[in-house]
């Protein structure tokens, strides 16, 4: 779900490189997004296309990496597909929580794990996966008031590098006043450089994302970009969310 859309957010940008904050980061699992395999199919092209086929939108597409023990799975509503866009080097891993989780430690990444339901040994095994490869090169993990902490985090994303901020489904924690502070900080960091904001939020949550004129609390999540270039800010919905990204309709344009 979100590889896409850093992407998106790279092309636009015109990016070579990035660095990735998460904000409400817990263990920083999405700062491996790049480190992952993700593949993406459309079951229904799929059921309804003939056998000899050749249009590309039936096939899976397979983005991030191959090798990876981790190797996730996308399911595709709709007829566009979601593009098929590599991301550029990423060169910082920032994670911003009040208070993250270090999974090179036993004890916080055996507590971690007891929040998952005990009769889904798949899962189990997948979440398992995502720890040990986490480990394996630890982010950086910023504790304290995310307000207070990203200024400092953007400062440690080299300036040749685009940074992108993203949220999934940690902003709706915030009141309202909150969020609007939270869009002040990114537009605060965009005075010297562009700084992209990558989000899944509940419909509405996000401040300034468009929400395609679906009703709040409707069972699925937006997909938001916003680029903000010194005083300029660019915004748009990209795309539809169910089941914490395990199903997405890309609807954004472009090439």
């Amino acid at each position: 779900m979100l590889y896409p859309a850093i992407a998106e957010a790279a092309r636009r940008a015109d990016a070579n490189a990035i660095g990735l904050i998460d904000v409400g980061c817990s263990a920083g699992l999405n700062l491996n997004v790049d480190r992952v395999g993700i593949t993406y199919s459309n079951r229904d092209r799929q059921s309804r296309s003939s056998h000899d086929s050749r249009d590309p939108r039936d096939l899976p597409l397979l983005l991030g990496d191959a090798s990876s023990p981790v190797q996730m799975s996308c399911t595709l509503v709709g007829d566009r597909p979601v593009p098929a866009r590599a991301l550029p080097e990423v060169v910082a891993r920032i994670g911003v929580d009040r208070d993250p989780i270090d999974v090179t430690d036993p004890d916080e990444a055996r507590w971690l794990r007891t929040c998952l339901p005990p009769d889904q040994p798949d899962q189990l095994a997948e979440f398992d996966a995502e720890l040990a490869l986490t480990a394996s090169a630890p982010p950086l993990l910023l504790r304290g008031d995310v307000l207070d902490l990203l200024p400092d985090a953007f400062a440690r994303v080299p300036a040749d590098a685009l940074p992108v901020v993203t949220t999934t489904w940690s902003l709706s924690r915030y009141p309202l006043e909150a969020r609007l502070r939270f869009l002040h900080r990114l537009d605060e960091a965009a005075t010297e450089r562009t700084v992209a904001w990558v989000s899944a939020e509940g419909v509405g949550v996000a401040p300034g994302i468009p929400t395609f004129g679906d009703r709040r609390a409707s069972g699925h999540s937006i997909i938001g970009l916003a680029l903000f270039d010194h005083t300029t800010l660019r915004a748009e919905g990209l795309g539809r969310c169910w089941s914490r990204g395990r199903m997405l309709s890309w609807l954004a344009g472009g090439s």
